[in-house]
């Protein structure tokens, strides 16, 4: 990230700076960022193992970027903590478990007595996620 150079200081004036490139990948300690061809209505996913991916059509400089990763950093943070945890079958959210299937080759998620297809609106995580961002 920073140059290689370092700062430099002399009788406690700074002679040197940290310089930053823009367009290099986003990097959050800890959470590799990875940009992915997704599906084109995905914008980004966070993973279990801790990884975020991000459409890779989405221009780094542009503000829908720094929002979508401030979305998936909120589900990879709920992951960490043990709120949010997902696998094929299902999705446990703040201890409630929502059954999750391919319904017509649609990944579904049953929710309030309907099944929904991930990614639409209405999901407990999802609407915490966003309102994170609002």
């Amino acid at each position: 990230m920073g140059s290689n150079r370092g700062l430099e200081a002399n009788n406690g004036e700074i002679k040197t700076k940290l310089s930053f490139r823009r367009n290099q990948q986003a990097n959050i300690p800890g959470v590799p960022i990875i940009p992915m061809p997704l599906d084109e209505n995905v914008m980004g996913e966070a993973n279990m193992d801790g990884t975020i991916y991000i459409n890779n059509k989405i221009d780094p400089n542009s503000p829908e970027y720094r929002q979508v990763i401030n979305h998936e950093m909120r589900h990879a943070t709920d992951m960490k903590l043990g709120k949010l945890a997902y696998d094929d079958d299902h999705i446990m959210y703040d201890g409630e478990r929502f059954e999750r299937e391919d319904k017509n080759g649609v990944d579904s998620i049953l929710v309030d007595g309907e099944w929904k297809e991930a990614g639409d609106t209405g999901f407990p995580w999802e609407n915490d996620a966003n309102n994170g961002n609002e």
